[in-house]
């Protein structure tokens, strides 16, 4: 019987991999640990060529079932050392500097150092800048400073730092007492917690899944193309499981599984989510039906690059998408309720 004992196993691991930074291009060190928790639970995984992970849980002959979410997270890149020594930034995904501003870093140079710094708006003293306020927050207008005793470009370059290099924000991950989850990056490394949980499930109780089932975490869907590649053979359907959208004009809470109904790629399969709605009946779990009006999933990806299969999106519900963002213990429960119900695991 699914316990909650499973959600609090998805979390642990959701921690786990929160705490590896990992913005798209990247992520070999978060893939690299994901493939390795996949194998401490008996499951074959391995690295494919473009670097993300494919697990095989198995199951019996049939239609396949591909299970998608992803590892790699938003952050930025130097665009520029700056002559005073700091650094400008271009967005990697959809990061956007007005919720990123004030935000600890971490910039990695090519040759493994990493230093700490702050994304500050320029020139970020209010006592000294009367336009404090009136200063639309963008990327060109902020810039990172460093914790180093840097005052201009070149003293800057020679710690090693340069364009191109990665940067990283603090997720300031935590669980409150009253089960919310809080983090930046919860779209989608909860996700992948969620589906170890899944797979620790069917190890403890030595499941044979009712069709072949795989899991793609991918490492490149905040820049659109995660999904597009290895899908194994026999597969027919996919789902992701990502981020459930919470927000005004939305019924979905943080409590819940959202099933997406549409997003802005268009709909998912009418047969997918109606199955979707009947596995989160059937075991109980609080739900949601909902259109996502500004979202993208792997999903669409792996349909865009060719791929023919049906498609379906679920996930725990999160608030504050691409911010500080926050679910609840309970939306992992009932989100591996539906994973449960679909395939048909008591």
């Amino acid at each position: 019987m699914l316990d909650h004992s499973y959600a609090d196993y998805a979390w642990e691991q959701t921690a786990a991999l929160l705490a590896i930074d990992s913005p798209s291009g990247y992520t070999d060190k978060a893939a690299a640990w994901v493939r390795d928790a996949f194998q401490a639970l008996g499951f074959p995984a391995e690295l494919t060529v473009k670097g993300g992970v494919l697990a095989d849980l198995g199951g019996r002959e049939g239609e396949g079932l591909l299970l998608e979410a992803h590892a790699d997270t938003l952050g930025a890149m130097v665009a520029q050392v700056k002559g005073n020594g700091r650094l400008r930034l271009t967005s990697l995904g959809g990061m956007n500097a007005n919720n990123a501003e004030a935000e600890n870093v971490r910039v990695y140079t090519r040759e493994g150092t990493c230093y700490e710094g702050t994304l500050q708006l320029c020139n970020a003293s209010i006592h000294v800048n009367g336009s404090y306020s009136d200063v639309k927050r963008g990327f060109d207008t902020v810039e990172v400073v460093l914790d180093e005793d840097v005052k201009s470009g070149s003293d800057t370059g020679k710690l090693g730092i340069q364009t191109g290099d990665i940067v990283c924000f603090d997720p300031r991950t935590r669980r409150t007492a009253s089960g919310y989850l809080k983090s930046r990056f919860l779209d989608d490394k909860l996700s992948v917690g969620i589906l170890l949980g899944f797979a620790k499930y069917l190890k403890d109780h030595a499941v044979t899944l009712p069709r072949h089932t795989y899991v793609h975490v991918t490492v490149y869907e905040e820049v659109g193309h995660g999904g597009s590649a290895s899908v194994p053979a026999g597969v027919t359907e996919a789902i992701s499981v990502d981020m459930g959208c919470v927000g005004e004009g939305l019924s979905c809470t943080e409590r819940q599984v959202s099933i997406c109904a549409k997003d802005s790629g268009g709909p998912y399969s009418y047969a997918v989510v109606g199955k979707l709605i009947q596995a989160a009946k059937d075991t109980g779990a609080d739900y949601a039906v909902d259109v996502y009006p500004h979202y993208g999933s792997d999903v669409e990806a792996t349909l865009r690059a060719g791929a023919d299969l049906r498609h379906g999106l679920i996930g725990a519900g999160v608030y504050a998408s691409h911010g500080y963002e926050r679910s609840h213990i309970d939306g992992v429960y009932n989100t591996l309720k539906v994973l449960c119900g679909y395939l048909g695991v008591n």
